[in-house]
Formats: structure tokens, sequence, C-alpha cells
């Protein structure tokens, strides 16, 4: 079968220490820079599906540009960024050669964390120092963004992630257990329940949004969308996948109903997006994230 899949571009999951479950969901690796042949434009591009989580990203070598709807191109001007919840895919396209270490955050946490009101982070990448500007921010920017490699990485964001994390705990009954975006979103509509007593459902809501960035719909349907990527990919791999039956087993109305969800969340229907997945460099986070 074709494939537009570069052989020598490295990308990884870094998963961090269980001290940090609740906070860091994840960490992406990428980097193209020791590549025998460059890679073509259409390899230098990384789709992202609509997510829950936030995102720190630092970009220690190269460039890149957000591609926008109609394919503009948008430059991406600082190396250090803080990207909000996305209720739509992004699309992002990168220079020949480039290493970049990308922070899966629970939005939960980088709310209590730094008291930001991630509704206004929606859809938004915006420079780590103009939202937390303080000296620890800029110290651990400078360190990242002079990293060697990505174990230097975690090791950094570790080290500044724990004491902040483990004092917050200390002050917490309970944490959002490490899992999939459906437990974490269960557990943010019971903490935000139990949080208002006597509030309406409103109340209840204008919290979950102040916390998430998004409503608990859009939450339900990220999180039924990310439910059925992992069962096709476990379909996958035993053999052939039934839309009809899959789209009943997630809960869906119909087969149209999963394609509409699908396009919505990552930007292809479901046949595509498997097959692109498979097939095509750029998809290279779907692959990793499974």
């Amino acid at each position: 079968m074709p494939t537009d899949r570069h052989p020598d571009a490295v990308a990884r999951l870094l998963v961090p220490s269980l001290a940090l479950a609740g906070c860091v969901r994840a960490c992406l690796w990428r980097d193209t820079t020791g590549v025998a042949a460059p890679l073509s434009e259409a390899q230098r591009d990384s789709h992202f599906a609509a997510s829950p989580l936030c995102g720190l990203t630092w970009t220690l070598q190269g460039g890149g540009w957000e591609v926008e709807a109609q394919g503009q191109l948008r430059p991406i001007e600082h190396r250090a960024l803080l990207g909000g919840p996305r209720s739509r895919p992004a699309h992002f396209r990168s220079e020949a050669g480039i290493r970049s270490f990308m922070v899966a955050l629970q939005p939960e946490a980088l709310h209590a964390l730094t008291g930001l009101d991630l509704a206004a982070l929606l859809d938004r990448y915006v420079p780590i120092e103009s939202v937390l500007p303080g000296n620890d921010w800029r110290q651990l920017n400078t360190q990242m963004l002079a990293a060697q490699d990505e174990q230097q990485c975690m090791a950094l964001l570790e080290a500044f992630f724990l004491p902040r994390w483990r004092a917050l705990q200390q002050e917490r009954a309970t944490a959002p257990e490490r899992g999939r975006y459906r437990d974490w979103m269960q557990h943010l509509a019971l903490r935000a329940i139990a949080g208002g007593h006597g509030a309406s459902l409103r109340q209840i809501e204008r919290r979950i949004k102040q916390w998430s960035g998004q409503s608990l719909r859009a939450l339900r349907g990220i999180s039924r969308a990310e439910a059925t990527f992992f069962q096709v990919r476990r379909e996958m791999e035993a053999g052939e996948v039934v839309w009809s039956a899959l789209a009943q087993d997630a809960g869906y109305t119909d087969q149209a109903h999963l394609c509409r969800e699908t396009r919505r969340v990552t930007g292809f229907s479901p046949e595509e997006l498997r097959r692109r997945i498979e097939e095509y460099e750029a998809f290279w986070p779907y692959r990793i994230w499974a």
C-alpha cells in the first residue's frame, strides 16, 4: 500500500510520572531535524483533533504556521505557547527541520494552578509569558528552549510542575484520575455539582465552562468521539471495521450521526480519517495517541 509516511521523522508519546496524574495527561515530542531526505510540504503538516485538553508547546528549533480554514498560512511568531481547549480540529505546518515538545494538560488542573479563565482561551494560542508572566515561567521557557532532547524537557517539566501540583493537592481532597476524557468529564461534572449547593443548573454549567473552557454538552461529544476512536483502533487490529455497528455501540443515533460528529471533531469522515492515520505522515499525533 502506498504511503506518505516518512521513515526518519520522530514522533513520540511520553507519559509523565504518576504523581502528576490529574494534571499532565501526556507529552508529545516531534523531531524532523535528523532525516536523511527532506520532508515534503504535506509531510510537514500536523493534524490535531478537537480536544478538551490545554497545551503548552515549546519549539526548540525551527518554526511554522497555523493553516487556517481557507488554506491561508498564519505565522507562529512565538516559540513558547499556551493553547486553550479546542472545539474544532487544528492544522499546522512546520519548517523542514523542527524540534518541539508539547504538553497536554487537564484544563481543570491548569485553571487551579494559574487561575486562568479557560473559556477566554477556547481555540486560541497565546505566548506563555503574555498570560503567565512570572519569573518562574520565564525561567522555565528559557530552560525548555535550550533543552537538548525530550528527556531533558520532561525532567524540566516535572521539576516545575511536581511541587506546585503537590501543594495544590494538599488543599484538595481528591484529584481526577488519569484516564479517558469521559472519566475526567464525569469527575468534573460531579465536582461542579458538589461545589454548588443550592446553585442553579446555569450556575453549574458556568462553573464547568470556567474550569474547562467548554460546555458540558461539547465535552460529552468529544469524550464520545475519543472512545469511538479507540474502538476503531481495536477493531482495525482485529479485522474489518463495520461503521454502522460501531455507531450503534458507541451511542450515536445512526451512522450519519457518527460521520457528522467525526467530521466536526477531526475535519474528516470516519473512513477518510482511518485511511489518513494509516498512510499520511501529517497524522502522526493520532498514531502516537493511540
